[in-house]
């Protein structure tokens, strides 16, 4: 068993400060709130092909152009806001992603309304309680899983785009369904309790 280090960190999250916050503070933490799941499906999405340091880098301005991540407000945009958008530096400009995004947030709407929330609809896949890895290092991570496999065929199934298996893992690891800290990392013992 590794000895847990107080404020030793999972390898991937480097030096920079930025990184390093969204490790100690988000990464992992079982997310529950609607807009903050709309927000890491969009994000993870936006990611396909990019460093996630590019997406956090990017997240404020992500936040301000796409309506604080309401899905409703989302799901209403228009051919003009989509060529503002694919104006804005502030963004990954790739016309599929900003036009995913918006079908997202429509396809979203309709997994609220069939299952209630989509909190409903995505943590039954665990039954509600985070996955536990026991992962000693970063090579043992997987990058996807029979699980991600799943929920990315049953997205697609849904009409969400950008949701492939390894983009739905990061979502899984983002928003708490799966623990990946190493067992060696601090936060691992802080969230290993949590539901």
């Amino acid at each position: 068993m590794n000895i847990i280090v107080a404020n030793h960190r999972c390898l991937w999250a480097g030096s920079d400060p930025l990184y390093q916050t969204y490790h100690d503070t988000e990464w992992g933490v079982p997310v529950h709130e609607e807009r903050m799941l709309f927000e890491f499906i969009t994000l993870e999405g936006a990611q396909a092909g990019l460093s996630w340091i590019t997406v956090l880098r990017k997240r404020p301005t992500y936040r301000s152009v796409f309506a604080n991540f309401d899905p409703e407000q989302v799901a209403r945009f228009d051919g003009g806001q989509v060529v503002a958008l694919l104006e804005n530096p502030g963004i990954i400009r790739n016309r599929l992603k900003v036009a995913s995004t918006i079908s997202n947030a429509q396809a979203f709407l309709e997994v609220q309304q069939e299952f209630g929330s989509f909190d409903t609809y995505i943590w039954r896949f665990v039954d509600g309680t985070p996955l536990q890895n026991r992962w000693q290092s970063l090579a043992e991570v997987p990058a996807s899983t029979p699980l991600s496999d799943a929920i990315s065929r049953d997205l697609k199934k849904r009409g969400f785009r950008f949701v492939g298996s390894t983009i739905c893992y990061a979502f899984m690891q983002a928003i708490g369904m799966v623990n990946d800290h190493t067992t060696d990392c601090f936060r691992w013992q802080e969230l290993s309790g949590l539901g």
